[in-house]
Protein backbone atom coordinates (compact mmCIF):
# COMPACT_ATOMS: atom_id res chain seq x y z
CA UNK A 1 0.00 0.00 0.00
CA UNK A 2 1.10 3.53 -0.68
CA UNK A 3 2.87 4.73 2.48
CA UNK A 4 1.50 8.26 2.09
CA UNK A 5 -2.04 6.90 2.25
CA UNK A 6 -1.23 4.75 5.31
CA UNK A 7 -0.10 7.95 7.02
CA UNK A 8 -3.51 9.44 6.21
CA UNK A 9 -5.18 6.34 7.58
CA UNK A 10 -3.16 6.59 10.80
CA UNK A 11 -4.05 10.26 11.09
CA UNK A 12 -7.74 9.45 10.94
CA UNK A 13 -7.19 7.05 13.83
CA UNK A 14 -9.27 4.45 12.08
CA UNK A 15 -8.42 1.95 14.77
CA UNK A 16 -8.25 4.40 17.65
CA UNK A 17 -9.36 2.90 20.91
CA UNK A 18 -9.91 -0.53 19.40
CA UNK A 19 -7.95 -3.70 19.91
CA UNK A 20 -6.92 -5.63 16.84
CA UNK A 21 -9.39 -8.42 17.62
CA UNK A 22 -12.25 -5.93 17.57
CA UNK A 23 -10.96 -4.29 14.39
CA UNK A 24 -10.74 -7.61 12.58
CA UNK A 25 -14.40 -8.25 13.29
CA UNK A 26 -15.54 -4.98 11.76
CA UNK A 27 -17.25 -5.02 8.38
CA UNK A 28 -17.41 -1.99 6.10
CA UNK A 29 -20.22 -2.06 3.56
CA UNK A 30 -19.33 -0.40 0.25
CA UNK A 31 -21.91 -0.18 -2.55
CA UNK A 32 -20.60 0.34 -6.07
CA UNK A 33 -20.75 -0.71 -9.71
CA UNK A 34 -20.92 -4.34 -10.82
CA UNK A 35 -19.26 -5.93 -13.83
CA UNK A 36 -15.59 -5.34 -14.55
CA UNK A 37 -15.45 -2.56 -11.92
CA UNK A 38 -16.57 -4.99 -9.21
CA UNK A 39 -13.96 -7.54 -10.30
CA UNK A 40 -11.21 -4.91 -10.17
CA UNK A 41 -12.32 -3.72 -6.73
CA UNK A 42 -12.45 -7.23 -5.29
CA UNK A 43 -9.11 -8.36 -6.73
CA UNK A 44 -6.91 -5.27 -6.84
CA UNK A 45 -8.26 -2.55 -4.56
CA UNK A 46 -10.14 -3.95 -1.58
CA UNK A 47 -7.65 -6.58 -0.30
CA UNK A 48 -4.90 -4.04 0.41
CA UNK A 49 -7.28 -1.80 2.35
CA UNK A 50 -8.65 -4.74 4.34
CA UNK A 51 -5.15 -5.83 5.26
CA UNK A 52 -3.93 -2.43 6.45
CA UNK A 53 -7.18 -1.33 8.11
CA UNK A 54 -7.76 -4.77 9.64
CA UNK A 55 -11.38 -4.92 8.66
CA UNK A 56 -13.52 -6.72 6.12
CA UNK A 57 -15.27 -5.02 3.21
CA UNK A 58 -18.59 -6.35 2.01
CA UNK A 59 -18.98 -5.09 -1.57
CA UNK A 60 -22.60 -4.56 -2.63
CA UNK A 61 -22.75 -4.49 -6.43
CA UNK A 62 -25.38 -2.62 -8.42
CA UNK A 63 -25.81 0.28 -10.81
CA UNK A 64 -26.05 3.79 -9.42
CA UNK A 65 -29.83 3.99 -9.32
CA UNK A 66 -29.95 0.61 -7.53
CA UNK A 67 -27.55 1.95 -4.91
CA UNK A 68 -29.59 5.13 -4.46
CA UNK A 69 -32.74 3.02 -4.07
CA UNK A 70 -31.01 0.99 -1.33
CA UNK A 71 -30.20 4.20 0.55
CA UNK A 72 -33.81 5.32 0.27
CA UNK A 73 -35.10 1.95 1.47
CA UNK A 74 -32.74 1.97 4.47
CA UNK A 75 -33.39 5.60 5.42
CA UNK A 76 -33.01 6.04 9.15
CA UNK A 77 -31.15 2.75 9.50
CA UNK A 78 -28.40 2.74 6.91
CA UNK A 79 -26.59 -0.54 6.36
CA UNK A 80 -24.24 0.87 3.72
CA UNK A 81 -21.19 2.87 4.86
CA UNK A 82 -19.85 4.30 1.59
CA UNK A 83 -21.08 4.45 -1.99
CA UNK A 84 -19.45 4.72 -5.40
CA UNK A 85 -21.93 6.00 -7.98
CA UNK A 86 -22.24 8.13 -11.10
CA UNK A 87 -22.20 11.89 -10.69
CA UNK A 88 -25.93 12.35 -11.30
CA UNK A 89 -27.10 9.97 -8.58
CA UNK A 90 -24.37 11.39 -6.34
CA UNK A 91 -25.90 14.86 -6.64
CA UNK A 92 -29.26 13.28 -5.79
CA UNK A 93 -27.79 11.47 -2.79
CA UNK A 94 -26.34 14.73 -1.48
CA UNK A 95 -29.60 16.65 -1.99
CA UNK A 96 -31.58 13.89 -0.24
CA UNK A 97 -29.27 14.00 2.77
CA UNK A 98 -27.75 10.56 2.26
CA UNK A 99 -24.12 11.75 2.17
CA UNK A 100 -22.17 12.77 5.25
CA UNK A 101 -19.55 15.53 5.34
CA UNK A 102 -16.07 14.51 4.23
CA UNK A 103 -13.51 14.56 7.03
CA UNK A 104 -10.44 16.73 6.31
CA UNK A 105 -7.44 14.94 4.80
CA UNK A 106 -4.28 16.06 2.98
CA UNK A 107 -5.13 13.95 -0.08
CA UNK A 108 -7.98 16.30 -1.05
CA UNK A 109 -5.48 19.05 -1.89
CA UNK A 110 -4.40 16.93 -4.86
CA UNK A 111 -7.90 16.45 -6.30
CA UNK A 112 -8.84 18.30 -9.48
CA UNK A 113 -11.32 21.13 -8.82
CA UNK A 114 -13.85 19.67 -11.29
CA UNK A 115 -14.01 16.54 -9.11
CA UNK A 116 -14.96 18.42 -5.93
CA UNK A 117 -18.47 19.04 -4.63
CA UNK A 118 -19.33 22.43 -3.16
CA UNK A 119 -21.23 20.65 -0.40
CA UNK A 120 -18.05 18.75 0.64
CA UNK A 121 -20.27 15.70 1.07
CA UNK A 122 -18.98 13.76 -1.94
CA UNK A 123 -15.80 13.61 -3.98
CA UNK A 124 -14.95 12.61 -7.53
CA UNK A 125 -12.77 9.51 -7.68
CA UNK A 126 -12.24 9.56 -11.42
CA UNK A 127 -13.95 10.15 -14.73
CA UNK A 128 -14.94 8.27 -17.84
CA UNK A 129 -16.47 9.46 -21.09
CA UNK A 130 -19.81 8.48 -22.59
CA UNK A 131 -19.64 7.92 -26.32
CA UNK A 132 -20.04 5.26 -28.99
CA UNK A 133 -18.37 1.89 -29.31
CA UNK A 134 -18.38 -0.72 -32.03
CA UNK A 135 -17.13 -4.13 -33.13
CA UNK A 136 -14.10 -3.32 -35.30
CA UNK A 137 -14.02 -6.80 -36.86
CA UNK A 138 -17.65 -6.70 -38.04
CA UNK A 139 -17.26 -3.15 -39.35
CA UNK A 140 -14.15 -4.16 -41.30
CA UNK A 141 -15.87 -7.24 -42.75
CA UNK A 142 -18.77 -5.10 -43.95
CA UNK A 143 -16.46 -2.29 -45.07
CA UNK A 144 -18.39 0.13 -42.89
CA UNK A 145 -16.57 3.32 -41.87
CA UNK A 146 -16.04 3.76 -38.13
CA UNK A 147 -18.84 5.73 -36.43
CA UNK A 148 -18.02 9.38 -35.82
CA UNK A 149 -21.31 10.99 -34.76
CA UNK A 150 -24.27 10.47 -32.46
CA UNK A 151 -26.29 10.56 -35.71
CA UNK A 152 -24.73 7.22 -36.71
CA UNK A 153 -27.07 5.55 -34.23
CA UNK A 154 -29.86 6.37 -36.67
CA UNK A 155 -28.28 4.73 -39.73
CA UNK A 156 -30.75 2.11 -41.09
CA UNK A 157 -27.94 -0.39 -41.78
CA UNK A 158 -27.74 -0.97 -38.02
CA UNK A 159 -31.35 -2.14 -37.74
CA UNK A 160 -31.69 -4.37 -34.64
CA UNK A 161 -27.91 -4.29 -34.14
CA UNK A 162 -27.74 -1.41 -31.68
CA UNK A 163 -27.64 -1.54 -27.86
CA UNK A 164 -28.20 1.50 -25.64
CA UNK A 165 -28.44 1.47 -21.83
CA UNK A 166 -31.82 2.42 -20.43
CA UNK A 167 -32.53 5.89 -19.06
CA UNK A 168 -32.12 4.53 -15.51
CA UNK A 169 -28.43 4.42 -16.38
CA UNK A 170 -26.32 7.55 -16.89
CA UNK A 171 -25.20 6.36 -20.34
CA UNK A 172 -28.85 6.19 -21.40
CA UNK A 173 -29.57 9.64 -19.98
CA UNK A 174 -26.54 11.03 -21.84
CA UNK A 175 -27.91 9.48 -25.05
CA UNK A 176 -31.24 11.25 -24.62
CA UNK A 177 -29.55 14.62 -24.09
CA UNK A 178 -27.11 14.00 -26.96
CA UNK A 179 -30.02 13.31 -29.31
CA UNK A 180 -31.86 16.36 -28.00
CA UNK A 181 -28.81 18.51 -28.76
CA UNK A 182 -28.48 16.87 -32.18
CA UNK A 183 -32.04 18.01 -32.87
CA UNK A 184 -31.45 21.55 -31.60
CA UNK A 185 -32.62 20.96 -28.02
CA UNK A 186 -30.93 20.66 -24.63
CA UNK A 187 -31.50 19.46 -21.07
CA UNK A 188 -34.07 22.25 -20.81
CA UNK A 189 -35.79 21.02 -24.00
CA UNK A 190 -35.48 17.26 -24.52
CA UNK A 191 -38.45 17.07 -26.88
CA UNK A 192 -36.18 16.76 -29.97
CA UNK A 193 -34.36 13.91 -28.23
CA UNK A 194 -37.50 11.90 -27.56
CA UNK A 195 -38.72 12.53 -31.10
CA UNK A 196 -35.44 11.45 -32.70
CA UNK A 197 -35.03 8.31 -30.60
CA UNK A 198 -38.63 7.28 -31.09
CA UNK A 199 -38.68 7.83 -34.85
CA UNK A 200 -35.09 7.19 -35.98
CA UNK A 201 -33.06 5.38 -33.33
CA UNK A 202 -35.63 2.92 -31.99
CA UNK A 203 -35.89 0.80 -35.18
CA UNK A 204 -32.16 0.06 -34.82
CA UNK A 205 -32.26 -0.89 -31.15
CA UNK A 206 -32.04 -4.59 -30.38
CA UNK A 207 -32.53 -3.94 -26.66
CA UNK A 208 -32.10 -1.18 -24.08
CA UNK A 209 -29.67 -2.86 -21.71
CA UNK A 210 -28.07 -1.45 -18.55
CA UNK A 211 -26.34 -4.64 -17.37
CA UNK A 212 -22.63 -4.61 -18.19
CA UNK A 213 -22.51 -8.42 -18.36
CA UNK A 214 -25.44 -8.58 -20.78
CA UNK A 215 -23.98 -5.78 -22.90
CA UNK A 216 -20.77 -7.80 -23.28
CA UNK A 217 -22.76 -10.95 -24.05
CA UNK A 218 -24.75 -9.25 -26.82
CA UNK A 219 -21.56 -8.09 -28.52
CA UNK A 220 -19.75 -11.41 -28.06
CA UNK A 221 -22.68 -13.28 -29.62
CA UNK A 222 -22.64 -10.92 -32.62
CA UNK A 223 -26.22 -9.77 -32.04
CA UNK A 224 -25.04 -6.20 -31.42
CA UNK A 225 -22.30 -4.36 -33.33
CA UNK A 226 -22.76 -0.72 -32.22
CA UNK A 227 -23.71 0.82 -28.91
CA UNK A 228 -23.45 3.59 -26.37
CA UNK A 229 -21.21 2.97 -23.36
CA UNK A 230 -18.49 4.43 -21.18
CA UNK A 231 -14.83 4.62 -22.18
CA UNK A 232 -13.85 2.62 -19.09
CA UNK A 233 -16.30 -0.19 -19.82
CA UNK A 234 -15.10 -0.38 -23.42
CA UNK A 235 -11.45 -0.42 -22.37
CA UNK A 236 -12.10 -3.30 -19.97
CA UNK A 237 -13.98 -5.16 -22.73
CA UNK A 238 -11.21 -4.55 -25.26
CA UNK A 239 -8.58 -5.69 -22.74
CA UNK A 240 -10.18 -9.16 -22.85
CA UNK A 241 -9.17 -9.37 -26.51
CA UNK A 242 -12.53 -8.44 -28.02
CA UNK A 243 -12.28 -6.04 -31.01
CA UNK A 244 -14.17 -3.22 -29.28
CA UNK A 245 -13.27 0.40 -30.02
CA UNK A 246 -14.48 3.53 -28.22
CA UNK A 247 -15.37 6.67 -30.19
CA UNK A 248 -15.61 10.27 -28.98
CA UNK A 249 -18.47 11.62 -31.17
CA UNK A 250 -17.53 14.75 -33.11
CA UNK A 251 -20.39 16.65 -31.42
CA UNK A 252 -18.74 15.81 -28.09
CA UNK A 253 -18.91 12.99 -25.59
CA UNK A 254 -20.14 13.47 -22.02
CA UNK A 255 -18.09 13.35 -18.86
CA UNK A 256 -19.30 10.84 -16.32
CA UNK A 257 -17.85 11.38 -12.88
CA UNK A 258 -17.20 8.39 -10.63
CA UNK A 259 -18.13 9.73 -7.22
CA UNK A 260 -17.74 8.47 -3.68
CA UNK A 261 -19.50 9.61 -0.54
CA UNK A 262 -19.58 8.49 3.09
CA UNK A 263 -23.17 7.62 4.01
CA UNK A 264 -24.83 9.85 6.58
CA UNK A 265 -25.75 7.82 9.64
CA UNK A 266 -23.11 5.16 8.97
CA UNK A 267 -21.89 3.35 12.06
CA UNK A 268 -18.41 3.28 10.50
CA UNK A 269 -17.97 6.90 9.41
CA UNK A 270 -14.25 7.06 10.18
CA UNK A 271 -13.51 3.93 8.17
CA UNK A 272 -15.78 5.04 5.32
CA UNK A 273 -13.89 8.33 5.05
CA UNK A 274 -10.55 6.55 5.19
CA UNK A 275 -11.68 4.25 2.38
CA UNK A 276 -12.54 7.20 0.12
CA UNK A 277 -9.15 8.77 0.87
CA UNK A 278 -7.54 5.45 -0.04
CA UNK A 279 -9.45 5.46 -3.36
CA UNK A 280 -7.73 8.78 -4.19
CA UNK A 281 -4.22 7.54 -3.38
CA UNK A 282 -1.86 7.52 -6.39
CA UNK A 283 -1.57 3.72 -6.37
CA UNK A 284 -5.34 3.17 -6.51
CA UNK A 285 -5.81 5.99 -9.00
CA UNK A 286 -3.30 4.25 -11.27
CA UNK A 287 -5.21 0.98 -10.87
CA UNK A 288 -8.47 2.75 -11.76
CA UNK A 289 -6.81 4.20 -14.84
CA UNK A 290 -5.13 1.04 -16.09
CA UNK A 291 -7.80 -1.50 -15.13
CA UNK A 292 -11.03 0.48 -15.38
CA UNK A 293 -10.08 3.20 -17.86
CA UNK A 294 -10.87 5.99 -15.44
CA UNK A 295 -9.26 9.37 -15.94
CA UNK A 296 -7.52 10.27 -12.64
CA UNK A 297 -9.12 12.66 -10.15
CA UNK A 298 -5.76 13.02 -8.38
CA UNK A 299 -3.77 15.59 -10.36
CA UNK A 300 -0.47 14.17 -9.17
CA UNK A 301 -1.04 10.99 -11.16
CA UNK A 302 0.89 11.12 -14.43
CA UNK A 303 0.11 8.68 -17.24
CA UNK A 304 2.22 7.87 -20.28
CA UNK A 305 0.62 8.19 -23.73
CA UNK A 306 0.22 4.41 -23.85
CA UNK A 307 -1.36 4.31 -20.39
CA UNK A 308 -3.94 7.01 -21.10
CA UNK A 309 -4.97 5.62 -24.49
CA UNK A 310 -8.77 5.40 -24.44
CA UNK A 311 -9.04 7.37 -21.19
CA UNK A 312 -10.29 10.92 -20.75
CA UNK A 313 -7.02 12.60 -19.81
CA UNK A 314 -5.52 16.05 -20.32
CA UNK A 315 -7.02 17.97 -23.23
CA UNK A 316 -9.35 15.11 -24.16
CA UNK A 317 -10.88 15.20 -20.69
CA UNK A 318 -11.28 18.98 -20.80
CA UNK A 319 -13.15 18.72 -24.14
CA UNK A 320 -15.95 16.57 -22.72
CA UNK A 321 -19.39 18.05 -22.15
CA UNK A 322 -20.79 18.22 -18.64
CA UNK A 323 -24.46 17.51 -18.10
CA UNK A 324 -26.61 20.13 -16.37
CA UNK A 325 -27.43 17.87 -13.43
CA UNK A 326 -29.64 20.41 -11.66
CA UNK A 327 -32.00 20.39 -14.65
CA UNK A 328 -31.62 16.69 -15.39
CA UNK A 329 -32.25 15.50 -11.84
CA UNK A 330 -35.29 17.74 -11.48
CA UNK A 331 -36.78 16.23 -14.65
CA UNK A 332 -35.38 12.69 -14.55
CA UNK A 333 -38.40 11.04 -12.96
CA UNK A 334 -40.67 12.63 -15.55
CA UNK A 335 -38.29 11.65 -18.38
CA UNK A 336 -38.08 8.08 -17.07
CA UNK A 337 -41.86 7.69 -17.06
CA UNK A 338 -42.04 9.06 -20.58
CA UNK A 339 -39.14 6.86 -21.74
CA UNK A 340 -40.87 3.75 -20.37
CA UNK A 341 -44.14 4.77 -22.00
CA UNK A 342 -42.85 5.87 -25.41
CA UNK A 343 -39.43 4.26 -25.97
CA UNK A 344 -39.19 0.96 -24.06
CA UNK A 345 -42.69 -0.34 -24.59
Amino acid sequence: MNSMWFGVLSATAILAGAGSAFAQQKTLYVAGYGGSFEQMMRKEVIPDFEKQARLRIEYVAGNSTDTLAKLQAQKGNQQIDAIIVDDGPAYQAVSLGFCGTLRPAPIYADVAPVMKFKSNQAIGLGMVATGLFYNKKVFAENRWPAPTSWADLNDPKFRKKLVIPSINNTYGLHTLVAMAQLGGGSEANVEPGFKMIKEQTNPNVLVYESSAAKMVELFQSGQAVLGVWGSGRVKAFADTGFPAEFVYPREGGFVLGIVGCPVEGSKNAVEANAFLQYMLSPAVQMTLALRHGSGPANTRVVLTPQQHRGLPYGGQARALKALDWDTANAKREEWTRRWNREIER
